[in-house]
């Protein structure tokens, strides 16, 4: 048993080297010295010229046999395996049935792999570079595997490698657009991670670069080529970028026109979204300068407004305490503005100004007067003078019963303006000044009854309907 085992180590290795070394020879066997090289020759020169006029139902049988007998020509040429792949190709093309169309799609694998197999063995040798030829089959190859073929993506993103990896700026445009398309569906299905799709993006854009810059012939279908795949890859470049390939992408869009907001707080916007600390200078230096700018924009408008409105200056001096300043500049404000709405908003301001500063109720009660004429449908006048009859209530009068009739007074237009107004919020004023109506008692005394119609003393001198605190 020990002896089988050492006879097995020993010599099935050299067998099998042996039976891949006769199956390399045969697959990549030339007509130099056949014993039939005229015959084959003669097929080769024959089916040749029926592939130069396209006739290829008549090529194939006679590229068959010189196939078959001499796949490798004469050593010094590939056409038995690119006229195959052709002829193979335009079978595929026109057959209907799935299994045939499998057999087709196989052979054409097979001639791919003969030829690559040949020149990696030096069977085939050519004026071109051995690896550079390798590299454009595995390219071909990936390029049929996935527009015509249409084989697994594994599979074709496999040869794909091979083929970059071999000719590197020396491969073919035609493999850049498959290739993204390939890695990008491997990315998406798990099946390479972000740091080689990341490798296969910056080494393909690497080539197209390489190329646009010298190799004159095909620059411009690198450039288009370039574009395709760049397209492909920017549909999911959030899920394959962290925020140096967005620096790299954006900042430069703001180093070149650092002063316009637009472009600056478009980069800004797009670095904070994919993962850019707020803290990285560029992203601290676009802060700053858009705080910068909102800042002196706030000055600008506030100098603008102190210089052509006077109302706001109004404002701004009633923020400062300087009521009767700011009363003077809503005078002004109203002998420029013709607007009824913007001078009903002043005229309401300076009510509140003389009320709840100035306590001069009564011309306050104007401004609010006035404000409610100018803008039908607005309660917040008559709250306000619901406000003034409320806060003199207590000194309005002698004796509780006068005072209580302020009351209804106020009570009166709190309910008129919500009346009016649904945006009026005086319910918690009413719930409380309710309490502080007439007694029925004192009424009685005063020989007045409910419903009754009253006037209300000191400044206020208003007609009220008596309601009673039952």
């Amino acid at each position: 048993m020990k002896k089988l085992q050492k006879f097995i180590q020993t010599i099935l290795p050299i067998a099998l080297a042996f039976f891949f070394a006769n199956q390399m020879n045969a697959q990549c066997e030339t007509w130099n010295n056949a014993p039939n090289k005229d015959a084959i020759t003669d097929a080769h020169a024959v089916y040749r010229g029926f592939m130069k006029s396209e006739d290829y139902a008549s090529a194939f049988p006679k590229w068959e046999k010189a196939y078959q007998a001499a796949p490798a020509a004469d050593g010094l040429r590939d056409f038995h395996y690119t006229d195959g792949i052709k002829l193979y190709k335009a079978k595929f093309a026109k057959e209907t049935d799935a299994a045939k169309k499998k057999e087709h799609s196989d052979m054409i694998l097979k001639l791919y792999d003969q030829v690559i197999a040949c020149f990696e063995s030096g069977a085939i040798k050519m004026k071109i570079p051995t690896q550079e030829r390798i590299s454009y089959f595995q390219g071909r190859k990936a390029f049929d595997m996935f527009y015509t073929l249409q084989t697994p993506y594994k599979d074709t993103y496999e040869v794909l490698q091979k083929s970059v990896e071999t000719g590197k700026n020396d491969i073919e445009y035609i493999v850049l657009d498959p290739y993204a398309r390939v890695a990008v569906y491997m990315f998406t299905n798990d099946l390479i991670d972000k740091d080689k799709i990341r490798a296969i993006y910056a080494q393909l854009n690497e080539i197209a670069d390489h190329n646009i810059a010298n190799n004159t012939r095909f620059k411009a279908q690198f450039e288009q080529a370039k574009e395709s795949m760049n397209g492909v890859f920017l549909k999911y470049e959030d899920q394959m970028f962290d925020c140096a390939y967005f620096k790299a992408k954006f900042v430069p869009m703001y180093q070149a026109d650092p002063d316009n907001r637009e472009v600056y707080r478009e980069v800004y916007k797009e670095l904070a979204a994919h993962g850019c600390d707020k803290e990285d200078p560029i992203l601290k230096e676009i802060s700053e300068k858009d705080n910068a700018y909102i800042e002196a924009e706030k000055e600008r408008i506030r100098a603008e407004r102190l210089a052509n409105n006077p109302a706001y200056v109004a404002s701004q001096l009633y923020k400062d305490g300087q009521y009767e300043e700011a009363l003077a500049k809503y005078e002004e404000a109203l002998e420029k503005e013709t607007d009824p709405e913007e001078q009903a908003k002043i005229h309401f301001s300076m009510a509140s100004i003389e009320f709840r500063k100035l306590k001069r109720y009564s011309s306050a009660r104007g401004h609010a007067r006035t404000a409610a004429k100018l803008k039908s449908g607005w309660g917040k006048p008559y709250e306000l003078i619901g406000d003034m009859y409320a806060a003199s209530s207590s000194s309005c009068g002698s004796d509780a019963w006068n005072r209580s009739l302020a009351v209804l007074a106020a009570l009166e237009k709190w309910n008129y303006a919500r009346s009016i107004d649904s945006s009026v919020e005086v319910g918690g004023k009413i719930a409380k000044y309710n309490a502080y109506r007439p007694e029925a008692e004192t009424g009685f005394m005063q020989g007045k009854k409910e419903g009754q119609t009253v006037s209300v003393g000191c400044w206020i001198g208003e007609s009220v309907k008596l309601k009673f605190n039952n």
